[in-house]
C-alpha cells in the first residue's frame, strides 16, 4: 500500500493523518465544532491509523499543541511514522489568530523547537506554511534554499512548501522536493502543479481532499469514494492528508481509498 514520494527515498501511505484536531479547535474551518481528544483517545486514534496501514502524520507549530502531543504519544513507535511538520505560521491560542514569519532566524528557531517538541532527531518532511504570497516568500526570503541547508545538516529528510497558487507550487517543485496543494471535487485550480510534479518526478501532498468536510453531495455518488478516485487517481499524487479524529470516519476513508486504488489498478 505504500508508495514512493517521487524524487526521494521516502515511502508513504496513500493517505496521511492530519493532526490539527489533536491540538487546536479555534480558528479552524470545519463545518462542525469538535472537542480535542484526550490522551487516551488520541493514542487509540494513532494505533488505529497504524493498524490501517497509515504511516504519515501531518502536524505544524500552528496546530496548537499538536507537536508536543505527538512527541509524547509516539514514544517507542517513532520509527513507524513519517512526520511532516511546517515552518512559517505561528498560532496564538489566546487571540485565536495566526501570524507569519519566514526569516532565516525564525525558521531555524522553529525547526529546533519542533525537533524538541516531537522528541525526534529528524523531521522527515518539512514544509513552509505559506501565507498565500507564495512567490514572494520563496524569492524574497530564500526559504527553500534554507530547507536544503537543513537537509544537508541532517535535521530534515525532505523539504518543500504548502502552497496556495499554481505559480508558487511549480516554483516550489523546481527548487525542492514536495509541494502540498489543494485538490478536490469542488476545487481543481491547482491541477497544473500536480501535472508538473508527475513530469518532473517530484512529490505532491494533497490538502483538503475532502474539502475540510464541506465536499459537495452529488446525486447517486459517494462523495468520499469519488474524492479519492479523483485525488489518488492522479499518478502525480504521493499522499492525501485527512484530518479526522473520528475512528469510524477513518476506517471508512481507508476502505474508500483501498477500493479506489484497486479499481485504478484493475484499469491498467
Amino acid at each position: 500500500m505504500l508508495r514512493p514520494i517521487a524524487g526521494t527515498d521516502l515511502m508513504v501511505s496513500p493517505i496521511g493523518l492530519g493532526t490539527v484536531k489533536l491540538g487546536r479547535n479555534k480558528g479552524v474551518k470545519y463545518p462542525d465544532s469538535f472537542t480535542i481528544p484526550d490522551d487516551k483517545q488520541a493514542a487509540q486514534l494513532l494505533d488505529l491509523s497504524r493498524d490501517l496501514g497509515i504511516n504519515l502524520l501531518d502536524t505544524a507549530p500552528a496546530y496548537g499543541n499538536s507537536e508536543e502531543r505527538l512527541g509524547a504519544l509516539l514514544h517507542k513507535q517513532r520509527n513507524h511514522w513519517l512526520i511532516c511538520s511546517k515552518v512559517g505560521e505561528e498560532f496564538d491560542s489566546q487571540t485565536g489568530q495566526s501570524h507569519f514569519d519566514f526569516t532565516p532566524e525564525h525558521l531555524r528557531m522553529s525547526v529546533e523547537r519542533s525537533l524538541k517538541r516531537l522528541k525526534t532527531d529528524v523531521i522527515d518532511i518539512l514544509l513552509v506554511h505559506s501565507d498565500g504570497n507564495d512567490l514572494e516568500v520563496i524569492n524574497h526570503y530564500g526559504i527553500l534554499e534554507q530547507l536544503e541547508q537543513l537537509k544537508a545538516e541532517g535535521k530534515i529528510r525532505a523539504g518543500g512548501m504548502s502552497t496556495k497558487t499554481v505559480a508558487g507550487g511549480i516554483e516550489t517543485l523546481k527548487r525542492s522536493d514536495i509541494a502540498m496543494v489543494t485538490y478536490n471535487l469542488d476545487y481543481r485550480d491547482e491541477l497544473p502543479v500536480i501535472d508538473y510534479a508527475l513530469a518532473a518526478d517530484k512529490g505532491i501532498f494533497i490538502k483538503k481532499a475532502l474539502a475540510s468536510g464541506h465536499i459537495a453531495q452529488g446525486a447517486n455518488i459517494d462523495p468520499v469514494r469519488a474524492s479519492f478516485d479523483l485525488v489518488l487517481g492522479h499518478h502525480g499524487v504521493s499522499s492525501a492528508i485527512i484530518g479526522t479524529i473520528n475512528p469510524d470516519h477513518l476506517r471508512a476513508n481507508v476502505k474508500a481509498v483501498i477500493a479506489s486504488l484497486n479499481r485504478s489498478q484493475s484499469k491498467r
